[in-house]
Formats: C-alpha cells, structure tokens, sequence
C-alpha cells in the first residue's frame, strides 16, 4: 500500500475528536433538557425547553433532528436511569424474598425522586417514536425476576417457561401501582407501599409450591433440577 492510500485509509483524528465532541454536546443538551422537564413539568412546548436550555431550537435540531428525536435521547436515558437504579439494588443481596423487596424499592425510590421525568417518560404523548425505550427498561427489569421465579420453577423440578410471564406481570403490576401512587399524591408512604407490593408478589412466587402439586402444572422435561445450595427448594 503506497504513502497516498494510507493517508485515504487512516482515520481523520479530526473527525473522530469532531464526533466525540457531538457526543458530548448532545448529552449536555439531554441534561439540559431534563432539569427543564424538572422545573417546567412532564409536557413542556419545544420553545419553552429550548428557553431554559439556553439555547434556540434549531440548536437542538441540529444534534436530534426533530422533537421526536430530542424527546427519544431523554426518554432513553431516564430508562437507563431506572435500571441503573434497579440492578445494583439487587445485586447486593442474597435472600430471595430480599431481591424481590430492593426491586421494588428500588422502582419506587426512582420515581419518587423524579416524578416529572417519570411522567414524561411514560405520558407523553403525541410524539412518534424510534424506539419504546418503556418496553427496553421493563425487558431488562423482568429478566432479573425471570431468573428468580425460573431457578425457583428448576429447584423444584418444574418446566420454567412461566418464569417470563409471570415476571412480566409483576413488573407491570408495580409500574401500574407505582403510577397510582403518584397521581394520587401519594397516599401512603413509600416504604409502606414496597412492602405491600412485595407481601403480594412473594405470596404468588412462593405459591409455586401448591402448583408443583397441581397435576395439571408441567414438569420440567429432564426431571428434577440439581439445587444449586441447600435452600434453592424451600418455599
């Protein structure tokens, strides 16, 4: 390869600095964007955003196309927010009852501390979307669950391919109280309110138990699953 093709072939070191400096800049105006949902409310006008960001709107137009877009990158970054919140809380604890308790916990905490983000992440309306980043937040909330109720199912031999539904009915039942709860001001404590979601969704995994005696309930095809330590069966 000669002198000249190289220099063709070689990254511009300007045009990657030029990149990352978009990066960063559209970030910058998601923050933006974000502390003015916070102070403006979950359905503020482009103009009244772009006000409070500093900016015109054929700024943001340039990083995010259209509003359509700009509204994407905040939505997509509060459901990064909310798993975020999520995994961590249960990564570091070990009782199974516990991991159910710090999720929903975790979910409450997140919207409690930002309602108004919450609201424009899940209410908004009238805006076309890329991506339902709603969808891709609750996928990777219901997964973690899955994993609890299916090694659950496994423990006692049981087929496991009601792990996913079931998971994907209790994260939808905490968003829907969740929502409940800040539309209606909160009515009770947020600590209050975990526990009972928790007390409610730990009395239906722990009810896998009856349905191992249910005939009509499947087993899992290779018989009964290894437990992986002594408590993985007891319910």
């Amino acid at each position: 390869m000669n002198s000249s093709e190289e220099t063709v072939n070689r990254p511009d070191g300007r045009s990657k600095r030029w990149a990352g400096h978009r990066e960063r800049r559209r970030e910058d105006l998601v923050d933006a964007v974000i502390e003015a949902i916070r102070e403006l409310g979950p359905e503020p006008g482009i103009d009244a955003v772009a006000a409070h960001a500093g900016v015109s709107k054929p700024v943001l137009y340039r990083y995010f196309t259209d509003k359509s877009g700009l509204w994407e990158a905040v939505a997509r970054r509060a459901a990064t927010a909310v798993v975020e919140a999520v995994a961590p809380a249960v990564a570091v604890v070990r009782e199974e009852r516990e991991v159910v308790r710090a999720a929903v916990a975790a979910y409450l905490g997140f919207i409690d501390s930002d309602p108004q983000l919450y609201r424009f992440v899940v209410h908004q309306r009238g805006i076309a979307r890329g991506r339902d980043v709603v969808a891709e937040a609750i996928d990777s909330i219901a997964s973690v669950l899955a994993r609890i109720i299916g090694d659950r199912l496994r423990a006692l031999g049981l087929d496991s391919g009601p792990a996913l539904p079931w998971a994907y009915g209790a994260v939808g039942y905490v968003q829907t109280v969740g929502d409940w709860w800040l539309r209606h001001q909160q009515p009770i404590s947020r600590e209050a309110l975990a526990e009972y979601l928790t007390t409610f969704l730990w009395g239906g995994i722990i009810g896998i138990r009856a349905a191992a005696d249910t005939p009509s309930f499947p087993a899992a095809e290779n018989g009964k699953t290894p437990q992986s330590d002594g408590s993985a069966a007891t319910l």
